[in-house]
């Protein structure tokens, strides 16, 4: 028996492990499964839990008001030494680019205790954008046994930096997996869709995600003028899910409250933001995940940043990168808005992170890579 521990604590990793833990415990011959999360963003976390009603084996509940990178490292690192005394797993499984995943690493490195690292080898070559997960993911990525990358250029990144080919698995991204089983279910009304009672739904919906740290201060001043000036078309209607943190809600309420057609809203759980993404006309972000998800619903994705460690659905001309100058965005906005040529070009559904089987890949690759390496 393989005993798999899987170690996160955010929303973006709860929704690409979850479908990773659904695979595992479908085969309960050969791997015994664990969950420890950190509880990093704790109400966040939780809801995507609920949705794929996963419950942890352990709670580690370190968020803290105003945590600072350097305590939370700690206060992980701290926390997980009993919990790998105790669990002695074969392998932790940790993804993307958090600190969890980071300290998580780190903690299983010192126990001696082999790493295997979901959505490996995605990068900006700037380890200030994004900050700090660049950063994260480049140590995770030195610690791990295994690397489980997404697309082939992450599998080349991984390549140029030494890691052996034999560890590098191509497998798809597990958040495609998590969001074609959300949209199934939500279009055989296997899970109930949102009614959204304030949207009009005469106008063309935009949906506005941002959190970033690297944006904070002017450069996300001036993507919230931006939006204003969106909203100011009558047949534009714009909706943001604003973050908690302070820096994001200080400045979105202040130049976007109370403005006509603009809804500031609490986040909003998994399930009802991906019905909320299938009927926006197009997206407006700076995460990650959503580069990887709106392709795989055919909607036109810009980026306020300008780099991402996600380049293959630029390629692919899905998303595209604006930065965060106002008039840029208003721009590139407006040309999705007034283009029809355009609009289409970018509405091809096309997804370069994979089919929704990266879960099954990845659980095959572990049993191959036990039956080579077998379990303690």
């Amino acid at each position: 028996m393989i005993r798999i521990l899987l170690v996160f604590g955010t929303r973006p990793e709860a929704i690409k492990l979850c479908p990773v833990v659904r695979e595992l415990r479908a085969r309960p011959g050969r791997f015994s499964v664990r969950i420890c999360v950190t509880a990093q963003h704790r109400g966040l976390l939780d809801q995507v839990l609920d949705v794929f009603q996963v419950v942890p084996d352990r709670d580690l509940d370190l968020m803290r008001p105003g945590q600072t990178l350097s305590a939370l490292t700690a206060r992980i690192l701290e926390g997980l030494d009993p919990v790998l005394a105790e669990e002695t797993p074969d392998m932790v499984l940790v993804q993307g680019d958090t600190t969890t995943t980071l300290a998580a690493s780190l903690a299983a490195f010192y126990c001696g205790i082999p790493v295997g690292h979901v959505e490996a080898g995605l990068r900006t070559g700037d380890l200030s954008q994004p900050f700090p997960e660049e950063l994260n993911r480049v140590v995770t990525g030195r610690l791990a046994a295994l690397h489980f990358a997404p697309t082939t250029a992450a599998a080349a990144n991984l390549v140029a930096e030494g890691m052996p080919r034999d560890r590098i698995h191509v497998t798809g991204n597990t958040g495609i997996d998590a969001v074609l089983q959300v949209r199934d279910a939500l279009a055989s009304g296997a899970l109930p869709a949102g009614d959204w009672p304030m949207l009009d739904r005469s106008r063309r919906l935009i949906v506005v995600t941002g959190h970033r740290r690297e944006n904070f201060g002017p450069a996300f001043a001036g993507e919230m003028r931006a939006l204003a000036r969106l909203a100011e078309r009558p047949d534009v209607e714009v909706i943001y899910p604003v973050h908690p943190n302070p820096n994001v809600t200080g400045p979105a309420r202040e130049l976007l409250g109370n403005r006509p057609r603009i809804h500031l809203i609490e986040p909003l759980a998994y399930v009802p933001f991906v019905d909320l993404m299938r009927r926006a006309w197009f997206l407006i972000t700076d995460s990650g995940g959503i580069q990887e998800e709106a392709p795989s619903l055919g909607k036109p994705v810009l980026v306020l940043r300008n780099k991402t460690e996600r380049p293959e659905a630029v390629e692919a001309g899905t998303v595209k990168l604006v930065g965060t100058d106002e008039d840029r965005i208003v721009t590139e906005a407006t040309r999705l808005l007034d283009d029809e040529a355009e609009y289409a070009r970018m509405t091809r559904v096309h997804n370069p992170y994979g089919d929704g089987q990266a879960s099954r890949r990845i659980a095959d690759t572990l049993e191959t890579h036990f039956r080579r390496t077998p379990a303690t």
